[in-house]
């Protein structure tokens, strides 16, 4: 979700199992996973072993005024969504429900950004750290829920880069559940890239490879350096955020999963994802691989190049898939 501008909504459709609301609209995600790093329950010899679940040791300075109460909330979450729970100490801070109101004025509405599959996002200002920040707010309603949560917490708490956005806290307390970003001025690359007013000029080419370059960096890093290493699963125009020099940065990691490691050669798994960016055989098979990021990769630089959208209803039926267009 590009979630820290002005952003448009994303859509998703989830298995018939799921209770929870769906948008209807293009783009779609496709269906909900369970399974999202955490430890695998074996369903065939091709699942990965449960020794691959994400292993996250946070640290770090935590808010004094949170009681151990909140810090223990989100071990409970990771434990009942069946997440990998290694969450003894943290990288991000927690903070209180009452404070992330404070910062945003209530959540009134002059400090709504956007609204994506997790919920609402806000601008808001923490004067105890003296930084604004993008504040999103879960959705209970929503297509995303505790799952998502915990594992963008963990995930993002894992890792370090100039490419991925930055996670500066969350909370968890009763029954609602925050996450705190660094603020990226500029919004998605969606909104500088497809419905444009006339008033605004189309990116410099320049300014879309670097884009490009950008996303590669970050993708490279989540395949290659990190460890264990992570499939992102979810990368498309939307979930790239800019900074005021259009340095790209990966957000919202809810559907990241732990890739195949060793001897493996894929990940078993329901078909997430959204449409127009999922690569064609895991769509197919459910088997997910690191080459499957590299095929959204590929779209989003169709877009960059073309500034059409992966799937625009719009177009004639034979032209609304950018990759199959002709």
């Amino acid at each position: 979700m590009g979630c820290f501008g002005r952003t448009v909504k994303s859509n998703k459709r989830s298995e018939p199992k799921t209770t929870k609301k769906n948008d209807v609209t293009s783009p779609k995600k496709l269906t909900n996973d369970p399974n999202i790093v955490h430890k695998n329950i074996n369903r065939d010899n091709q699942t990965q072993p449960s020794s691959d679940c994400l292993k996250v040791t946070l640290c770090g300075n935590v808010n004094e005024e949170v009681d151990t109460k909140e810090e223990d909330q989100l071990a409970l979450d990771a434990k009942d969504t069946l997440v990998e729970d290694e969450v003894s100490g943290k990288k991000a801070q927690t903070f209180t429900f009452g404070q992330l109101a404070v910062a945003t004025g209530n959540f009134k509405s002059d400090c709504f950004l956007g609204e994506g599959g997790f919920g609402k996002v806000y601008r808001g200002f923490i004067e105890k750290i003296n930084q604004v920040v993008a504040i999103k707010q879960l959705d209970r309603t929503g297509s995303q829920g505790i799952r998502e949560f915990v594992v963008e917490v963990l995930t993002l708490s894992l890792a370090d880069h100039p490419n991925l956005v930055k996670l500066i806290g969350f909370c968890a307390e009763g029954v609602q559940r925050l996450l705190v970003y660094e603020y990226m001025p500029l919004g998605s690359l969606d909104n500088h890239l497809h419905d444009l007013p006339h008033s605004k000029k189309p990116l410099a080419w320049n300014t879309r490879m670097k884009i490009a370059a950008g996303a590669a960096r970050g993708l490279e890093y989540l395949h290659d350096t990190i460890k264990p290493p992570v499939i992102y699963r979810d990368l498309k125009c939307s979930n790239i955020l800019l900074d005021e020099e259009y340095h790209a940065k990966l957000s919202d990691f809810g559907l990241a999963k732990v890739g195949p490691r060793g001897s493996e050669t894929h990940v078993s798994t329901r078909v997430m994802g959204t449409y127009g960016y999922c690569a064609p055989d895991y769509a197919l098979t459910g088997q997910l691989t690191f080459k499957s990021d590299v095929y959204s990769f590929g779209v989003v630089l169709l877009e960059l190049i073309t500034g059409r959208k992966a799937i625009d209803n719009t177009r004639p039926r034979n032209k609304q898939s950018l990759v199959e267009w002709e």
